[in-house]
């Protein structure tokens, strides 16, 4: 490209000073031509001789154009009537630069012989050439730009296009796309480069998904494998309270069953947040009768602080495990941040039976509560010092709307209520 660049530099200069060095050959071409007057003479002696018979002239060479007239200044005689178009006496032809030579029999004035001035002929020709040059040198520089136009279009312009869509497509994330390589424009050393770049960028695109694939699972595995231990803990402490009297010690057992059912919440927390980055929080709908809300209601009530209404006997399209694990995460929030008893109401609402689980603690502020279903979001209120990551709410909330439901928040003075909307069959 910039050899080519570099030949068009070449090329225009050479073309300047060719067009230059013409126009100084022609213009130098033109010489001052003297009158000859010795050709004059044999002019008029020529025309004096033949003066009866203008006819006559046609048969001499005079080696110019000659116009004769006679003392009245009436034509005699024209060679070309284009040249002596505008002449009708002697003055005209001193006005237009022309030679006037008097015709004279002795005394007597016969008339007048009119040429043209060889010196106004070799600058009148002159002239001629220097237009001619000069509109040859016109059109072949008009030629050369034109194709300079196209030269800069297609080697400069249009890849610098191509760059700058290839650089929007990696800013917007768009890797697939090649940057097809052309070395013969300006931009040809770099267009491998840039595609390599895109290259590099991608693959490290796809290490970054796999890495954190990999953390994900990881994260699944972990929280899975330890449920494990918790359910063992959480079994143990059972055995132990029924046969363990000592009420100190059965405190003691109580709190570390406390204890083992929040570090469940938070695996089952970590181990579905991990699942649905991974694409696998599913849900197998099922009709369940409204009897299993009760149920697994008792399953999570551990403080036995709930209080819940008659539940409207109907059928439900829900999945169990998924629905025990939404209300678990629900009780769970309300007995570590409010820590009052919990009430539970339930209403038809359309094609949905609405469940409204309501503590008395502070709430939360109003501004917040868009904020609640969010990812890794916690509260201001009461959440100093307690446990949490803040993805209860937010896999609860996605997993109401996997089983085609719907989670609300709503916060009063009057405490903290979450609204389900749970899909009737």
């Amino acid at each position: 490209m910039i050899k080519g660049f570099r030949k068009f530099f070449i090329y225009f200069t050479v073309l300047l000073i060719g067009s230059i060095s013409l126009l100084i050959v022609v213009a130098g071409s033109t010489c001052y031509v003297h009158t000859d007057p010795v050709q004059m003479n044999s002019i008029v002696q020529t025309v004096k001789e033949n003066w009866d018979d203008p006819g006559s002239f046609d048969k001499y060479d005079f080696g110019m154009d000659i116009l004769v007239l006679n003392s009245n200044n009436d034509i005699l005689y024209s060679s070309s009537d284009k040249i002596f178009a505008n002449i009708r006496v002697p003055m005209d032809a001193i006005r237009e630069g022309m030679l006037t030579l008097n015709v004279n029999d002795g005394e007597s004035y016969m008339g007048t012989v009119i040429c043209p001035n060889p010196a106004e002929i070799a600058i009148s020709s002159t002239m001629r050439r220097l237009r001619l040059a000069t509109v040859l040198i016109i059109i072949v520089m008009l030629i050369s730009y034109v194709v300079f136009l196209y030269f800069i279009n297609r080697k400069v312009v249009k890849p610098f296009n191509r760059m700058k869509d290839f650089a929007g497509l990696v800013a917007r994330g768009e890797l697939d796309e090649p940057l097809l390589m052309d070395r013969g424009n300006i931009f040809g050393a770099f267009t491998e480069s840039f595609d390599i770049m895109r290259e590099e960028l991608k693959a490290s695109r796809q290490r970054e998904i796999e890495l954190k694939l990999k953390e994900k699972e990881l994260v699944a595995s972990l929280s899975h494998d330890l449920k494990t231990p918790v359910t063992g803990i959480r079994a143990i402490c059972g055995v132990l309270s029924v046969k363990v009297q000592d009420e100190y010690v059965k405190a003691k057992i109580e709190n570390i069953e406390q204890k083992t059912e929040e570090i469940n919440t938070l695996l089952n927390d970590l181990l579905s947040s991990a699942l649905d980055d991974l694409g696998e929080m599913n849900v197998n709908l099922t009709e369940e009768t409204s009897a299993v809300l009760g149920k697994l209601v008792e399953e999570h009530d551990i403080r036995s602080r709930v209080n819940t209404e008659e539940i409207p006997e109907c059928i439900l399209k829900i999945d169990r495990n998924r629905m025990s694990q939404v209300i678990g995460n629900i009780i769970s929030n309300s007995y570590k941040y409010a820590d009052t008893a919990i009430d539970i109401s339930y209403s038809f609402s359309g094609t949905f039976l609405e469940m409204k689980i309501r503590d008395h603690g502070e709430g939360v502020d109003p501004e917040e509560i868009s904020f609640l279903t969010n990812k890794f979001y916690r509260g201001r209120k009461n959440t100093s010092g307690k446990e949490g990551s803040g993805l209860g709410l937010y896999i609860s909330g996605e997993l109401m709307k996997k089983m085609n439901g719907q989670l609300i928040c709503i916060t009063d003075p009057d405490g903290f209520e979450v609204m389900l909307k749970i899909p009737l069959a």
